[in-house]
């Protein structure tokens, strides 16, 4: 057989299969020749929002037969494409950046593998990626933790949760939600150098990194528009500070046991599970 991989641009039909193509983020100049390519020659393109893809479609001059997929479609689109990637040649593209990372995506590609459908990713732009690089915090390990929860309680519980694993910490968050998840994000783990990225490849691109303080009055002054990113410096890299352990006892108090509350903060934290327990039990 041909390899695939150097002819996937000079063959004249692609091979049958599911071609995950990544579009995006924000500049339409990021999208690639491959990616294009692959967009113009398959039989259909499964995607998000018809209109979001067929205006980047538009935009490069290409005609293509858009199927509405994501992971809440109904289970007969999803095995219409892929009796369409068994004969033929099928994308698969989410509103902006790569499919997959906290986009639609995985059920799909699960279900290609299972069948023996060849799956082919086209590589490109991921928001997480691009406000890495930017933010100025460690790169050499990351942990993506896909969208913070919405409410406060279990907000919190993620950052706990996370907090101990010594990486940076990489989530996405609306703008509506951000000063929330900053003080959830202060009250969980104080001192941490925190960067916040958004309008990630557009014109009014912003990264920002320092503080919470300094970042939730800069936020609070200048409400913040689209899609955002948070990242988080990892433990080692947290500013000293004095901590009020009897106050992020009490509020974990509020909703835990105190064996479950002196086990959260003994992990986020660094300090000594026994001595929490004991002073949580003093404080119940």
């Amino acid at each position: 057989m041909p390899d695939r991989k150097e002819e996937l641009v000079t063959e004249p039909n692609l091979y049958p299969g599911l071609y995950i193509v990544a579009t995006p983020i924000g500049n339409l100049g990021d999208i690639s020749a491959r990616a294009l390519d692959v967009l113009t020659r398959v039989a259909a393109v499964a995607c998000e929002d018809t209109r979001v893809t067929g205006k980047l479609l538009h935009h490069a001059g290409i005609r293509q037969k858009l199927v509405r997929y994501d992971d809440h479609a109904d289970p007969a689109v999803r095995e219409r494409l892929l009796a369409m990637a068994e004969t033929e040649a099928v994308a698969l593209v989410s509103d902006a950046g790569t499919p997959l990372i906290s986009d639609p995506g995985y059920r799909l590609v699960r279900e290609a593998r299972k069948r023996g459908i060849e799956v082919v990713s086209i590589p490109g732009p991921s928001a997480l990626i691009v406000a890495l690089t930017l933010s100025g915090l460690p790169t050499d390990r990351f942990l993506f933790g896909g969208f913070l929860p919405a409410k406060d309680k279990a907000r919190r519980d993620i950052l706990a949760e996370l907090g101990a694993v010594r990486a940076t910490l990489i989530f996405y968050e609306t703008a509506p939600r951000l000063l929330d998840s900053l003080a959830a994000l202060e009250a969980t783990l104080p001192g941490r150098e925190v960067a916040v990225a958004r309008e990630l490849t557009k014109k009014f691109e912003e990264c920002r990194t320092g503080q919470v303080a300094e970042l939730e009055a800069h936020f609070t002054a200048h409400p913040p528009k689209g899609e955002i990113v948070v990242m988080i410096a990892p433990p080692g890299d947290a500013r000293p500070v004095d901590l009020d352990v009897d106050a992020l006892l009490r509020a974990e108090l509020a909703t835990q046991k105190p064996s479950q509350a002196a086990a959260r903060l003994a992990k986020a934290h660094g300090l000594d599970r026994k001595t929490l327990y004991a002073r949580a039990l003093e404080l119940k």
